[in-house]
Parts: structure tokens; C-alpha cells; sequence
């Protein structure tokens, strides 16, 4: 945290893009940024819980620039992963607006990153001890070449890193599908799916087990011979949710070993 003050004093020369950030002579009550007196007890907070949200317009810029150095802002957090050292942000922007537009809140699982797109949900995990949380990243910072993210008090607290100010993390993106996208996706989808139950050497097995199946779950069958093997498939399905769903009552059923097979 101690560096972190020098690098929020800096953004108050930042354009209205990074509300959070930018600021006039004055805004802050604090000019230090320290640990809240008489803190609520925060262990009972609960992590930020992934859901899909749109990125905001007004948190993410294509590029902005700090320190005359320049950040081009993620597309997409799909995927990401980076490892480094988080430090935290506590009592003197308690209560501002965040780079998001919205308001600060110490106690709240939240954090700061430099690219991301806002908002995403991140697990943050503290190397040295194992720790982890979750955090809804809201702003932008910390603007340290070797610091990847600010974290607020709370998770901070969480972590176990309040007394060192820092700790090295690894941080991943919980990316949550926009749902009308997935629903577009299905009805666009013409791909069959199948569930391949078994592979036996007795053809007259197969042959037993594909009718029962078949009155059992109320789904075609098909047989396919690879050498001296007979593969038992159910299908086909015309929809993966109708597929992963059978994939799973098999499962449940005596058939760990089956799986999904697409044409």
C-alpha cells in the first residue's frame, strides 16, 4: 500500500474517462491513504459472485495514458491469466467513484486493474499463503510497472497481506458467457452429438445393451466396428444441452467411461 499512494496522488491529472482517478485540488479528506479506524469485521464478507455484465462504456477506453505511458484496455478478459505482485487500496478513496462510475466501497470485494475490461471477476491467489478471493475489478491502477492489481481493504484482509502491503499473486479471469449469445449459439448450432457408452469385444452384448438403452432412455442407437471392438453410441441429438444431460444421467447410471462424441 505505501507505494500506492504516490501512484493515486498522480492520476488526479487524468481525463473524466477515469473519474476514479482524476480528481480537482481537494477531493480527497485524506491525503495519505491508510487502514480505516474502527474497521467492521470483514472475514464475514463474502466473494464477489460471478454473473454476466455487459462492460461499461464509460471504464473502457481503447487506450488512456498515465505517466506518460499508454494502456490499451482487453477486448475480452477470456482466458487471462498473470502472475505478479498485488497491492491494496484502503480509507482515502473510500467513497469515491472508481473508474467504473461507481463507488468505491473498502469493505466491498473489489479491485483495480490496468487493462481488464470493466467489470470483470477475478480470483486473486496469494502465493505465500495459498489464499484466495474473489474480487469484482471496478477501476484502474495500480500504476507501478511491477504491481498488477490493487485490491481493496477487504480482500486484502482476506489475503492476509494488510501488514506487508503487497504479496505475489496469481490472478485469473472468471469470464461468464453473455447468455443471449449462448442461446443465439444453440439455435445456430447444426452439429449431432453423440454419447458413446461402451466398447465390447461380444457383438451379441452390444447388441443386448443398445435395445435396452434404447427403451430406457427413449434415443436412437447406432453400433460402429473398430477392429475387433464394437462401439455402442446413443444418438444422434440435435442440441448439446439434450446431449450433456444423457451424457450425465449415463454417468449416474454405470457409465463413467462415456462421453461425447460430435459430428
Amino acid at each position: 500500500m505505501l507505494n500506492s499512494n504516490l501512484s493515486r496522488a498522480v492520476i488526479l491529472s487524468l481525463s473524466l474517462v477515469l473519474a476514479a482517478c482524476s480528481s480537482q485540488s481537494g477531493r480527497y479528506k485524506i491525503s495519505d491513504d491508510v487502514a480505516p479506524s474502527n474497521a467492521p469485521d470483514v472475514t464475514k464478507v463474502e466473494d464477489a459472485h460471478p454473473k454476466f455484465e455487459p462492460y461499461s462504456r464509460g471504464g473502457n477506453p481503447k487506450t488512456y495514458t498515465v505517466l506518460g505511458k499508454s494502456y490499451q484496455v482487453m477486448p475480452s478478459g477470456k482466458g487471462f491469466k498473470q502472475s505478479g505482485v498485488a497491492s491494496w487500496y484502503g480509507a482515502k478513496f473510500h467513497g469515491h467513484l472508481t473508474s467504473n462510475g461507481e463507488t468505491y466501497d473498502m469493505y466491498s470485494m473489489s479491485a483495480a486493474h490496468k487493462t481488464l475490461p470493466l467489470p470483470s471477476y477475478v480470483k486473486v491467489t496469494n502465493v505465500d499463503n495459498n489464499k484466495s478471493v474473489v474480487v469484482r475489478v471496478n477501476d484502474r491502477g495500480p500504476f507501478h510497472d511491477n504491481r498488477i492489481i490493487d485490491l481493496s481493504y477487504a480482500a486484502a484482509h482476506k489475503l492476509d497481506m494488510l501488514k506487508t502491503g503487497t504479496a505475489n499473486v496469481n490472478i485469473e479471469v472468471i469470464y461468464i458467457e453473455n447468455p443471449e449469445s449462448l442461446a443465439l449459439a444453440q439455435l445456430q448450432d447444426t452439429s449431432l452429438y453423440y454419447i458413446q457408452v461402451v466398447a465390447l469385444s461380444d457383438k451379441a452384448r452390444i447388441d443386448q445393451l443398445a435395445k435396452q438403452l434404447a427403451t430406457q432412455y427413449q434415443v436412437n442407437t447406432r453400433i460402429q466396428q473398430s477392429g475387433s471392438l464394437y462401439k455402442l453410441q446413443l444418438g444422434p441429438l440435435g442440441r448439446q444441452q439434450l446431449a450433456d444431460k444423457l451424457h450425465q444421467q449415463l454417468q449416474q447410471s454405470g457409465y463413467p467411461n462415456s462421453y461425447r462424441v460430435t459430428e
